[in-house]
């Protein structure tokens, strides 16, 4: 028991490690994104970024995920698209999919969206707000 404990204790410090990384090696719509929303600019919502997230499928295995951003207060995930994800929509959705599963709502803008309509972004994450806040 201790050992199984042990290595998933192990394997969350790695990812953990690699989501520190990431922070440091952002995108530019990840920095954009970034400075945006950092310390409650965006409607006072406290948001983290490139956070760790543990599904648990059994007692001996936990699968991790990294969210580019992600909201606690309204199990709010926020994925910003590169031109990567034009090649991976199907991995993506299963991702998307899982993380569901834990009660998260996953909200998915283009990198391009991000950097060259803010506003429209913005405006979508205020109406999603609303619609769950009612």
């Amino acid at each position: 028991m201790l050992y199984r404990h042990t290595k998933q204790r192990d394997l969350y410090l790695k990812i953990r490690g690699f989501a520190r990384r990431m922070r440091k090696n952002a995108s530019a719509a990840e920095d954009f994104f970034w400075e945006k929303v950092r310390d409650r600019r965006l409607f006072g919502l406290k948001i983290n970024r490139q956070f760790v997230i543990a599904c648990h499928i059994s007692d001996e295995c936990t699968k991790y995920y990294i969210a580019d951003f992600h909201c606690h207060e309204h199990m709010l995930i926020f994925e910003l698209d590169g031109y990567i994800h034009l090649t991976q929509q199907e991995k993506d959705q299963i991702r998307t999919d899982h993380i569901r599963e834990y009660g998260y709502t996953v909200l998915r803008f283009p990198n391009e969206k991000i950097l060259k309509h803010w506003h429209e972004v913005e405006k979508e994450i205020w109406e999603y707000i609303q619609r769950k806040v009612r």
